[in-house]
C-alpha cells in the first residue's frame, strides 16, 4: 500500500509540475503573441498636427494646431484613448496663425497655451467644454510652448530653441526674458534631416526628475527627418541629461507606413500606464496632412522611458476615423464643430437661421468654410444659393490659391483648378446644387437643378500634389465651400459620404 501511495503521489506531483510549466509556457506564448500584435492607434486621421493630450481623472482632452482657420483650437474628449469626440472650440478671436498648443489644468482651471504669429497667448476655462476666455497675450518671440508646475507650485513655460521663462502664479504673464537651458540631442551624422529644429518642449515630473520631451529634425523634410527626444534633470532649469534611448520616436526607413513621426507629448492613465501622442504623415497620402497617433511607452529600471513597441516590423497601425466629416443640414443653433473659416476677421461674418448657413462675401478676399478631410475617397454635395456678382463654389481646398472644384457665378457653372477658372462656362441659371467626388486623387465635379439629377462637368482634375512639401504653408486638403464678391453665400443640405477603396 505504501509503495502504491508513493507512486500515486509522485504521479500527482509530476502532473502538477507539467501543468505549472505549461501555464508558464502559455503565458510566454500569449505575451509574445500580444507583443507581435501590438498596435499604435491612429486616433485622428487628416491634418491634426502637433497634438497635446492632458488627463483629468479618467477623462482625456486633446487639441492641435489650427493654423489660420477660425474658430480654432478644437478640443477633443475621450475615456479610452481610442474614441474621441469634439466638445468645444477654445479660440474664437482671430489673433493669427496658431501652431502647436499645450493644454493643462492647474488649481481647477484649464489652460491652453499657444503661439500665433510668434506671439504667445493663453485661453482659460473652468471646464473643457467652455466657455473659453478671449486670448491673453503672455510674451513674444517663439513657438511651441510647454507648461510646467514644479512640486513647490512654481510655474514655467518652455519654448522652441531650448529656452524657458518663469510664469506668474496665475499663469497669465511671463516673468523676465527667455533663457536658454537646453541644447538638444546631437543625433548621428548619417541621419537625413530637414534641420536641427529644436522644438515642442513638453515637461513632466516623475520620481524626483523633470523630463523634457522635445522634437528635432524638422517636420516637413525627408521621410526620416522628424523625431522625439528625451532629457531629464533634477532641476527645472537643468543641466539636462539626454536619454540613452534617443530618439524615442522616429521613422527609421522610407519603407515604413508612417513617415516624419515626431512632436511628442507623454502622459499617463489612472493606472500608471504611460503613452506618447505624436503626429506623422501617412506614406503615399501626404495631402491628408499629419495624423495624431498614440503609442504606449514604458519606464525602465534606470529611470528613463522608451516606446513599449520596439520592433517596428511587428507594430500595427489601427486607424479610428474619429474626425470623419458628417452631413449637415444647418438646423442647429450652433455651428457644427467640424467647420471653421478662412478669410474672415470676425465670426459675425456668418450666421445660422432657418436651417441654413449664410456667409458674407468680400470682393477683396476669398472666404471659405472648411472641414478636415480624413477619407481617401469621398463625395460631397450641397445646395448653394447666391446673388449676382458673387462667385460661390464647392472644392477640394488647400489654400486660396490652390483648390479644385466647381463654381457658380451669374447663372453660369464652371470648373476651377489651382484657384483659377478653367474650361467653358455652362449656362445653368437654375443650378442650385454642386457636387464633388474624389477617387484616388482624381476629382470629378457635378451640378444639378434639384439635387437628384446630376450633370457631370466635362473636365476633371487631379490633386495629388496638394501638400506642404510642394506647396508649403502647412496646409492639408479640406472640403471647402467658398465665396467672393459683393453678396452672400447661403448653404443648405450639405451631404457627405466616405467611399470605400474601389
Amino acid at each position: 500500500m505504501l509503495i502504491k501511495f508513493l507512486e500515486l503521489r509522485t504521479y500527482l506531483i509530476t502532473v502538477a509540475l507539467i501543468i505549472i510549466f505549461s501555464s508558464v509556457a502559455m503565458s510566454q506564448i500569449t505575451h509574445q503573441q500580444t507583443s507581435s500584435n501590438s498596435t499604435v492607434n491612429v486616433v485622428l486621421r487628416g491634418n491634426y498636427a502637433d497634438p497635446t493630450i492632458m488627463r483629468d481623472g479618467k477623462d482625456y482632452y486633446m487639441t492641435h494646431s489650427s493654423f489660420d482657420y477660425y474658430p480654432g483650437l478644437l478640443v477633443w474628449h475621450s475615456l479610452d484613448l481610442q474614441h474621441w469626440t469634439p466638445i468645444a472650440r477654445a479660440l474664437n478671436k482671430n489673433v493669427g496663425n496658431v501652431w502647436a498648443p499645450d493644454m493643462t489644468k492647474y488649481k481647477g482651471k484649464y489652460y491652453i497655451y499657444f503661439p500665433a504669429n510668434a506671439v504667445f497667448y493663453v485661453v482659460t476655462a473652468d471646464k473643457p467644454e467652455g466657455p473659453w476666455s478671449d486670448p491673453i497675450k503672455i510674451s513674444d518671440n517663439g513657438i511651441d510652448p510647454g507648461h510646467l508646475v514644479t512640486p513647490e507650485g512654481k510655474r514655467y513655460m518652455y519654448v522652441s530653441g531650448g529656452r524657458y521663462t518663469e510664469l506668474s502664479d496665475d499663469g497669465l504673464t511671463a516673468i523676465g526674458k527667455y533663457q536658454k537651458v537646453y541644447d538638444g540631442w546631437q543625433y548621428p551624422k548619417n541621419f537625413a534631416v530637414e534641420c536641427f529644429c529644436l522644438e515642442s518642449p513638453k515637461l513632466n515630473y516623475r520620481n524626483r526628475y523633470f523630463y523634457l520631451t522635445s522634437a528635432q529634425g524638422g517636420t516637413g523634410g525627408p521621410t526620416t527627418s522628424h523625431m522625439v527626444v528625451s532629457a531629464r534633470s533634477k532641476s527645472p532649469t537643468g543641466p539636462w541629461e539626454n536619454s540613452p534611448y534617443n530618439p524615442i520616436v522616429h521613422t527609421w526607413k522610407s519603407s515604413e507606413t508612417w513617415m516624419s513621426k515626431g512632436h511628442g507629448t507623454i502622459f499617463d492613465d489612472d493606472k500608471d500606464n504611460w503613452y506618447i501622442v505624436y503626429h506623422g504623415f501617412e506614406k503615399g497620402k501626404l495631402p491628408l496632412g499629419r495624423a495624431s497617433m498614440i503609442e504606449p511607452i514604458k519606464w525602465v529600471p534606470d529611470g528613463w522611458y522608451k516606446t513599449a513597441l520596439s520592433d517596428t516590423a511587428k507594430i500595427k497601425y489601427v486607424i479610428t476615423n474619429n474626425g470623419q466629416i458628417k452631413s449637415d443640414d444647418f438646423s442647429g443653433s450652433k455651428l457644427n464643430l467640424q467647420w471653421s473659416f478662412a478669410g474672415i476677421k470676425n465670426l459675425d461674418e456668418y450666421s445660422l437661421g432657418n436651417g441654413k448657413l449664410t456667409l458674407n462675401a468680400s470682393p477683396d478676399v476669398q472666404r471659405v468654410m472648411v472641414a478636415n478631410i480624413t477619407d481617401d475617397n469621398f463625395e460631397a454635395s450641397a445646395r448653394i444659393d447666391t446673388e449676382n456678382g458673387t462667385q460661390v463654389g464647392l472644392t477640394v481646398y488647400y489654400n486660396d490659391k490652390v483648390y479644385s472644384g466647381i463654381a457658380i457665378e451669374n447663372g453660369k457653372v464652371f470648373g476651377v483648378t489651382k484657384g483659377k477658372s478653367k474650361g467653358k462656362q455652362i449656362n445653368a441659371p437654375d443650378c442650385k446644387y454642386l457636387k464633388i467626388k474624389l477617387i484616388s486623387n482624381d476629382l470629378t465635379i457635378y451640378y444639378s437643378n434639384d439635387g437628384k439629377n446630376w450633370n457631370m462637368y466635362p473636365e476633371a482634375y487631379e490633386v495629388s500634389g496638394y501638400y506642404h512639401h510642394i506647396l508649403g504653408d502647412w496646409r492639408s486638403v479640406k472640403v471647402g465651400l467658398f465665396c467672393m464678391g459683393n453678396g452672400k453665400m447661403i448653404v443648405d443640405d450639405f451631404v457627405y459620404q466616405g467611399i470605400k477603396k474601389p
